[in-house]
């Protein structure tokens, strides 16, 4: 019996340690890379991926936040999960196919660590 119940509490917070916080309506290939994203070593305590209106198309900006580096890059991809180009890093790019970045319409942010 005791073993029993170690292993439902077991299994409960790996449960809950396991599940994100994903706005509803998010394609599924982005929900996958947000999955990806938030098990990487590179995402600070700030990370978040926010939605933006660009270029006529919905796209998802995947930013490690900067509380453990400055110069990190947010990666810009659309909904079909294909990555548009990268924003910041020790460069600053604000720009992606050839426009600059800060003309995108934010949306909403779809996940935070």
């Amino acid at each position: 019996m005791r073993t029993l119940i170690i292993l439902l509490i077991a299994s409960l917070a790996f449960s809950a340690c396991s599940k994100l916080d994903i706005e509803k309506d998010v394609p599924q290939v982005i929900k996958d890379k947000i999955k990806t994203f938030s098990e990487s070593s590179t995402i600070c305590s700030d990370g978040k991926v926010d939605e933006y209106s660009f270029q006529s198309q919905t796209v998802y900006v995947f930013d490690p936040g900067i509380n453990c580096g400055a110069d990190m890059t947010s990666e810009v991809v659309n909904s079909d999960g294909e990555t548009l180009g990268y924003l910041g890093g020790l460069a600053g790019n604000t720009t992606i196919n050839g426009e600059d970045f800060g003309n995108a319409e934010y949306g909403r942010t779809v996940w935070k660590n």
